[in-house]
């Protein structure tokens, strides 16, 4: 089993919430469940490019550390839904303000993406 050589330092405030919220698709993850999509599979196909193992991986996280809460039916196919829990609400003020940042600058990214992708061709 893996255990980190050095202490994680969670009294930085940034760190502390890159520890929860960080990951390839949590914030994602946390905007769908917001717009009313809840179970895992159709969060993995409102999120191109995702994988359903990564996403329940990013959920379990979620779940950990109190984000999300999830109510799981016993029918076959088991049926499990997610919702943002009090915790998990907390952070859609500045999940709405990265999503306006994104979409005024969206062009200039999209922009300087291609350029980057260009460098690693050559």
């Amino acid at each position: 089993m893996y255990e980190r050589k050095m202490e994680e330092d969670l009294d930085c405030g940034i760190r502390a919430a890159l520890k929860v919220f960080g990951g390839k698709w949590k914030l994602c993850i946390i905007d769908a469940i917001k717009r009313g999509i809840v179970r895992p599979v159709e969060i993995h196909k409102s999120i191109p490019g995702s994988t359903l193992r990564v996403i329940e991986m990013q959920l379990a996280d979620l779940f950990f550390f109190g984000v999300v809460d999830r109510e799981t039916e016993e029918v076959y196919p088991k049926k499990t839904e997610y919702r943002l829990t009090e915790l998990g609400s907390s952070i859609l003020p500045l999940l709405s303000g990265i999503d306006n940042w994104g979409n005024a600058h969206a062009d200039y990214v999209k922009d300087k993406a291609g350029e980057l992708q260009r460098s690693f061709i050559r």
